[in-house]
């Protein structure tokens, strides 16, 4: 059987408005150290938005999406944020925030394989 690790992962929500509490899931960070892996799948719906925040454009929101996915990545164009390390990074993406993009509680599991993990979260969680 192969090694087993424990990983991390937040869930990407959008919160249109944080007085009503309602929100979509747009995408799942995902962390798991010993593999040195920290992935991102992001996802917007505009149909599920719009049904959710009729005043909400979605490209407003998809660029905050984009700059995070920039970040998990490391790309240089993502700024300073993206120098950090990646438990730095993920920590950054998994920080509480009032924002319309939230993530969720941290979540932890065992995996053997991260890039799995994360296609199956973002498709069982997301989509």
């Amino acid at each position: 059987m192969p090694a087993r690790d424990d990983f991390q992962y937040t869930i990407l929500r959008v919160v249109p408005s944080i007085e009503r509490g309602e929100s979509m899931n747009a995408g799942v960070v995902l962390f798991c150290p010993r593999r040195r892996f920290l992935g991102a799948r992001i996802e917007l719906d505009d149909r599920r938005l719009r049904a959710l925040a009729r005043d909400l454009d979605p490209d407003t929101v998809r660029p905050h999406l984009d700059a995070i996915a920039a970040v998990v990545a490391g790309d240089p164009a993502a700024g300073p944020l993206a120098t950090m390390t990646s438990s730095e990074r993920f920590g950054w993406v998994a920080a509480r925030s009032s924002t319309v993009i939230q993530p969720s509680e941290v979540h932890t599991g065992l995996t053997e394989d991260p890039d799995a993990t994360l296609e199956h979260l973002f498709e069982s969680l997301v989509r």
